[in-house]
């Protein structure tokens, strides 16, 4: 078989089962799992798939550019979004990470000119701006533009200044494995730093971001306060969703 035509079958796969074990796979196709794994790295570099310990699984669908991300699953980032602004407390200093939940969270503010709200979002801040009386202060740095969040040195920077009572981060995956999860290297870097900035930190899990695995590791589970999910999402095994990850986790690292 050739590489084009294995590649091809495991999309099929991928698309039928909702994930790929390395080792089954190369079984049933009588191939060695080194040749799987090649696969999977290739497919993973093109954007695909994202690879996990013994196989891959699909893209989440909060790993498309953020304006693509404004219409998807927006009843369930309310209801996360509702949840998230109860954990507010008066006059306190927040930071309210970048994406479309963030973004529905900036929208529902306390009425409190006394908060204030720290933000890498441009889109963010003109929605705290726009809906609240609360101080705003900007991270400055270059703008990402698949995210459009301010990351890099300069970021960094200013972040390092900062200190905040509670943080609302924004990932595109949560799975109780493969932890917090985001699709760009340098936001993640930027998730960590905002993170470590804050006494509490909250993570906004939409229903379309429980179970998912992106690429990129942001934090574990552990070391938040809360992950805030949809009340709607069966979100009390999140190892269900996209096909889950136990299976892979039994199998040797690919």
């Amino acid at each position: 078989m050739l590489s084009a035509q294995r590649r091809s079958h495991l999309l099929d796969l991928l698309d039928r089962d909702g994930r790929i074990v390395a080792k089954d796979a190369a079984a049933a196709l009588g191939l060695s799992e080194d040749s799987i794994r090649r696969d999977l790295r290739e497919l993973a570099e093109a954007g695909l798939c994202v690879r996990v310990y013994g196989g891959a699984l699909p893209v989440p669908a909060a790993d498309r550019p953020f304006r693509d991300r404004l219409s998807l699953g927006t009843a369930s980032k309310e209801r996360v979004a509702r949840i998230a602004a109860e954990r507010i407390r008066p006059g306190s200093t927040i930071i309210i990470d970048a994406g479309t939940t963030a973004l529905a969270l900036a929208r529902l503010l306390p009425d409190d000119p006394t908060l204030t709200v720290i933000t890498p979002s441009p889109a963010v801040a003109l929605a705290v701006a726009e809906h609240s009386p609360a101080r705003v202060i900007m991270i400055g740095g270059e703008l990402g533009r698949h995210s459009m969040v301010a990351g890099g040195a300069l970021a960094a920077e200013a972040i390092h200044r900062l200190s905040a009572d509670a943080c609302f981060l924004g990932v595109t995956g949560f799975h109780p494995e493969h932890g917090l999860t985001t699709g760009d290297l340098d936001d993640a870097a930027t998730k960590r730093a905002l993170a470590e900035r804050s006494t509490d930190v909250y993570v906004l899990a939409s229903e379309e971001k429980v179970g998912a695995v992106s690429r990129y590791p942001v934090l574990d589970v552990g070391e938040v306060t809360e992950v805030i999910v949809d009340p709607q999402t069966d979100a009390r095994d999140p190892s269900t969703q996209a096909g889950g990850s136990d299976a892979l986790d039994r199998q040797d690292r690919g």
